[in-house]
């Protein structure tokens, strides 16, 4: 009988406490519950439980949006650093359930490049998340380039999750609403929209010319990118643009790896295959902004062989961060 594949979900969050007390009131709205700060903080008995109930081998953990990218350079490196080395010793607990992307200072390029490489080869951490953006900032400007250039020395990937949309974006898109549907502007829209357009800007950016082995990684389905492949493709294909010898969607398609956080829809996920293949989508639950179980039960009951299901549920998170 073939052996039961492992389930491991990689867009999984905790919060660190020094790093948590930075945080705008916008920014610590998520995890401000009792439910959610409980859940947040715990690396143990608790986080481990609701674990086993929904049948979730191993969680890749990574900090909560906005992580550090909205501090100063000086004070991000210093409190990533300490972050990651607490990080380290949670997952030193319990090393065959938990495994982590490092906290990045990308406030300082430089320095999240080297926090990075320090994390992979000293902790054995499998990539970094950074959130939203950087003081205002894409990651895609060149400024953020040793960090790639480094993650793609050390093969591993780069996870770009939501945080928080700019003010301004907020003011002129979400004000009239807000107020009822608080998460208009995060998960609900704003966290999509503004990642999205970050992925677009990478397939833009040249990042992938200068460093051809770089791998990204989107949650949510891609953030609803795999969907519009097929638009953005012919639309920047028209006169007018400039042409390129790779196309849009060829980019995408071999440069990002998308995960299932957050997102449990039959036809989104077969959308996502059929634009993807089936290599490239991986399984994530958004823990614990988002239940275990109801994930977990979702991925087991999608029609699908099982050898297209053994590797969203692990072989391809295997595969990307060597697990």
């Amino acid at each position: 009988m073939a052996q039961k594949p492992r389930v491991i979900a990689l867009e999984e969050h905790y919060l660190d406490n020094e790093v948590k007390a930075q945080f705008s009131p916008d920014d610590a709205r998520a995890g401000s519950s009792k439910f959610m700060s409980e859940r947040l903080a715990d690396f143990g008995a608790l986080r481990i439980k609701e674990m086993d109930e929904a049948g979730i081998d191993m969680q890749v953990l990574s900090h909560g949006a906005p992580s550090v990218q909205k501090m100063d350079a000086e004070t991000s490196v210093a409190l990533a650093r300490r972050a990651n080395d607490r990080l380290y010793e949670a997952c030193k607990a319990n090393p065959d359930r938990l495994a982590a992307f490092a906290v990045c200072p990308t406030p300082d390029p430089k320095a999240a490049a080297d926090e990075l490489e320090r994390t992979v080869t000293k902790y054995g951490f499998k990539g970094a998340m950074i959130h939203g953006l950087t003081n205002g900032v894409f990651h895609d400007d060149k400024r953020f380039w040793p960090l790639y250039e480094r993650a793609q020395q050390l093969d591993v990937p780069i996870y770009i999750h939501p945080a928080y949309p700019h003010p301004a974006v907020v003011e002129a898109y979400y004000k009239d609403y807000i107020a009822d549907y608080p998460n208009l502007a995060s998960s609900a829209w704003g966290f999509g929209v503004e990642t999205a357009t970050q992925g677009i800007r990478f397939c833009l950016s040249g990042v992938f010319d200068a460093y051809p082995k770089l791998q990204i990684v989107l949650g949510h389905l891609g953030e609803g990118l795999p969907f519009y492949l097929w638009r953005i493709n012919q639309s920047l294909a028209r006169p007018g643009n400039k042409g390129d010898a790779k196309s849009f969607r060829e980019i995408f398609s071999n440069h990002f790896y998308i995960t299932t956080s957050g997102f449990f829809s039959d036809p989104a996920l077969q959308c996502c295959i059929t634009e993807l293949g089936i290599d490239r989508v991986m399984f994530s639950v958004d823990y614990p902004f988002v239940a275990n179980k109801p994930g977990a039960d979702w991925i087991h009951a999608v029609s699908m062989n099982a050898a297209d299901k053994a590797k969203i549920l692990s072989g391809n998170a295997e595969r990307l961060l060597k697990l």
